[in-house]
């Protein structure tokens, strides 16, 4: 049972991450693009439990932006995920992620966006990403439930590498 709440967390991290890449004027032009890494230490589960590891890679992609994860479980299986998507609110695709098959995004504003992912259609994972003013950071707002119907509500601290 730890194994795959592992991997519904460890997945939603992933969502999390992939929940936003900003560029305004106010902001440098591609302020969220880059390599971030989880401060495992920073970030709050509830319930848990944490991954051990998870780097983050986003990259302009057109309009939109292409993620690639790696991470590794909190009991040490490795895993990784991929996509590319715009800001238009359409579903894409996910590679990787047995706890959703597509993700779409929403621009909020020059620093915040939101993620949708679905699975078989039904939502499954919100996340909202807000950038800090520095670009050095980012926090993820993940809401979903839980295999049995538990809320999640976790915090997550990227840092900029």
């Amino acid at each position: 049972m730890q194994s795959v709440l592992s991997k519904v967390f460890l997945g939603m991290a992933v969502a999390v991450l992939a929940a936003s890449v900003s560029s305004v004027s106010a902001q440098p032009k591609n302020i969220g693009m880059g390599t971030w890494k989880l401060n495992v230490e920073k970030s709050k589960y509830s319930p848990g439990p944490a991954p051990k590891s998870l780097t983050v890679k986003f990259e302009p992609a057109g309009k939109g932006v292409k993620v690639t994860t790696e991470g590794i479980t909190a009991d040490g299986k490795p895993t990784a995920t991929e996509f590319t998507a715009n800001y238009d609110g359409k579903d894409n695709p996910i590679k990787g992620l047995p706890t959703s098959d597509t993700v779409s995004l929403k621009r909020i504003n020059a620093l915040t966006t939101m993620r949708t992912d679905k699975k078989g259609g039904k939502v499954v994972v919100t996340i909202k990403r807000v950038i800090a003013k520095d670009g050095k950071t980012f926090t993820a707002a993940v809401k979903a439930k839980t295999a049995k119907g538990e809320p999640v509500n976790n915090m997550l601290v990227f840092e900029k590498q």
